[in-house]
């Protein structure tokens, strides 16, 4: 069963490696090409991640430079990876091919500047956090104690997200700035979020947070990630199926996807360590639910709201 997977951070480790990984097959890369047809991923969002200690002056350079990896390493050397820039792009593509979309996870490279966000946009990113863990210009992020919510700015980027149909992702925001999103934002999702009903992590949603974004018609993925699935830091695959059974309780059965932080995280589920084992996922979640329900968190549902789609 195919899988669209909404967020891996293996573009920071090409970047990091400044050329010393092949992305087709090294072993470094948990979503390299190989596991991800191994694993039947159709698409593989690709973050654009920037590590919070580089200077504030060359952030934007070091997101030009993983996109670069993204356009000569990830694409331009794997003809059958197949940049997603346009939403109807999920429609075309053909059997052996991969997509490959582009995604911001936090905007603090933009500084304050909204030309640098369409520049981005430009370049093929659909989907745009706009906090990691920590506070910037836009935002307070969950790892940020003052816990506040949007700036003027960090609004202006939400309606621009709006304005270009491009997807907000709630995932790294502080409870105050997910509830302003949630009350602004067009495209809410959350790409790599698990529930705090099972685990209380500040990375994880409430309940009433996950109701809202069913009810604004927002999906949330659930992460791979073991400290956001046991407060053990420990995890087989049916401690992840347990969070999306709650989340199918609160009415989100046709809004759940999958959203693995591959290549971002230490420590792995069980049976579930890199792209190329993610049908034992499908076929533990084929022992509880139906194969329409598993193909919807699978894809189908990201599938069935993307925007200009099932908004």
């Amino acid at each position: 069963m195919y899988i669209i997977d909404l967020h891996c951070d293996a573009l920071m480790k090409l970047q990091e490696a400044r050329g010393s990984l092949r992305y087709s097959d090294a072993p470094e890369l948990e979503t390299n090409k190989t596991r991800l047809q191994q694993g039947k991923i159709k698409v593989q969002c690709f973050a654009i991640f920037i590590e919070p200690e580089i200077n504030s002056e060359q952030k934007f350079q070091v997101v030009l430079e993983q996109i670069d990896y993204f356009y000569t390493e990830v694409l331009g050397k794997n003809p059958d990876m197949v940049h997603m820039k346009n939403w109807s792009d999920f429609d075309q593509l053909k059997l052996g091919q991969i997509g490959a979309m582009l995604t911001l996870e936090g905007v603090d490279a933009i500084g304050n500047d909204l030309t640098k966000l369409r520049i981005l946009y430009r370049l093929g990113v659909r989907s745009v956090g706009l906090t990691w863990n920590n506070a910037n210009l836009a935002a307070d992020g969950a790892g940020e104690p003052r816990g506040g919510g949007l700036t003027l700015f960090g609004k202006e980027i939400v309606h621009s997200n709006n304005e270009h149909q491009i997807l907000t992702d709630v995932s790294h925001l502080s409870e105050k700035a997910f509830w302003d999103v949630i009350e602004i934002a067009k495209y809410p999702i959350a790409s790599h979020s698990n529930t705090k009903k099972l685990c209380n992590h500040p990375r994880n949603l409430t309940d009433e947070q996950a109701t809202a974004m069913f009810k604004k018609g927002g999906m949330i993925h659930v992460v791979y990630n073991p400290p956001f699935i046991n407060e053990s830091g420990k995890a087989s695959i049916s401690d992840l199926v347990k969070h999306i059974d709650h989340f199918c309780s609160l009415g989100g059965e046709k809004q759940i996807g999958l959203g693995s932080d591959f290549d971002g995280i230490a420590t792995f589920i069980t049976d579930l360590e890199d792209a190329s084992k993610s049908q034992n996922l499908i076929n533990e979640l084929l022992k509880y639910y139906s194969e329409e329900e598993v193909r919807g968190f699978a894809c189908q549902n990201f599938l069935d709201r993307r925007p200009g789609v099932g908004r």
